[in-house]
């Protein structure tokens, strides 16, 4: 349901893939966010442009766009050969624009799905990543970005307050800047019957300017995997937090495929900090097709109050909430496809699709 073209000019690689299939998926999982006539609106794609020597240096330069359903993100990023045994540089910038749907979605058909709330972010980010030498378990990425957030309504217009008329930047004004360092570390070991993962994410706002925002956000993610006879289990536990200056869409979204499944993208709860546990054990049905049984739970430990404006009080989020269910997993030579079927507190069920690893 898509098509994938490679061209080469010179030494440059042009991909193009445009696909229709993650119309047919979201559409059955979301309700409309909007209302568009144009038939561009039914592409779903990516363009990507990489040259691998663009000075005569080995300089290395990606640029590539993707199109949603109601989201886009253009990257363009430039890197520069280093030696092997010092952190790679890669200069970056983005453009980022997407349906503010995890901390603004209004949840309808009880908390099962997320409508829009009429807020849409666009984000500039501009700055450089450092890729430290990886030793055989521990990995970490260093980046320093200046970013430029601003709200938009579905119209495509800047504003300032939601639909309810609270702020939705912690500025007041029509956008918020700041300075953001940005440290990653991974651990990862594996072997042939389990594997372990923790992930750190530590983000501070740096004060270059009065008015730029001010913070420390992490988030850490712990999972541990183990081969039980044929099945396989799956356990992950998430938890974050942010202290300091605080926009609403910088609070934790619970709720979601990756989060806690039966309830619509953000629909238990959005807070300051968050705490999510997973459990999945997958089993084998056929060589391609797999089984699957999960359970989901999260949490805002009752900091959805401390969120500016308040947004899950006033849409009636409950702050903590379990999904349950079954699936489906079909691996084929094209892609990964996934079929999930969950029920949460409230008695709703809710049918997710997805796909992942779509061969180029």
């Amino acid at each position: 349901m898509g098509a994938q073209k490679s061209i080469h000019a010179g030494k440059a690689k042009i991909d193009v893939n445009v696909d229709f299939t993650h119309k047919l998926c979201a559409s059955l999982r979301l309700p409309s966010l909007r209302n568009s006539g144009s038939p561009l609106s039914l592409l779903i794609g990516s363009l990507c442009i990489k040259h691998p020597n663009l000075f005569g240096g080995s300089e290395k330069l990606d640029v590539s766009w993707d199109k949603g359903l109601y989201d886009s993100n253009i990257l363009v990023a430039y890197r520069r050969p280093r030696p092997q045994w010092v952190a790679q540089q890669c200069f970056v910038m983005q453009h980022s624009l997407s349906p503010e749907i995890g901390v603004h979605g209004i949840p309808v058909d009880n908390f099962s799905r997320s409508g829009s709330g009429g807020v849409n972010l666009s984000r500039l980010s501009v700055g450089l990543d450092l890729n430290e030498p990886a030793s055989s378990k521990w990995s970490s990425t260093t980046s320093i970005k200046f970013e430029n957030v601003r709200l938009l309504n579905d119209d495509g217009r800047s504003i300032t307050r939601d639909l309810d008329g609270f702020p939705v930047t912690c500025s007041g004004n029509a956008h918020d800047s700041m300075v953001v360092l940005k440290q990653e570390s991974q651990y990862a070991k594996a072997n042939d019957r389990s594997f372990s993962r923790f992930t750190m994410q530590i983000e501070q706002g740096i004060p270059v300017l009065s008015k730029w925002l001010i913070f420390n956000r992490f988030k850490c993610v712990a999972s541990k995997g183990i081969k039980v006879g044929p099945a396989f289990l799956l356990t992950s536990l998430t938890g974050g937090s942010i202290v300091g200056d605080m926009a609403p869409y910088q609070a934790f979204a619970i709720g979601g495929l990756g989060s806690v499944r039966g309830y619509g993208e953000g629909a238990v709860g959005s807070g300051r900090s968050c705490l999510v546990a997973n459990t999945e054990l997958t089993f084998p049905l056929s060589k391609m097709l797999e089984g699957s049984l999960f359970l989901d739970c999260g949490t805002d430990l009752g900091s959805g109050r401390l969120v500016p404006g308040n947004p899950a009080l006033r849409q009636g989020k409950p702050g903590s909430g379990v999904g349950l269910g079954y699936g489906l997993r079909f691996k084929s030579p094209i892609g990964h496809f996934q079929v999930d079927y969950a029920i949460n507190a409230f008695h709703q069920k809710t049918l997710y699709f997805g796909i992942t690893n779509l061969a180029s």
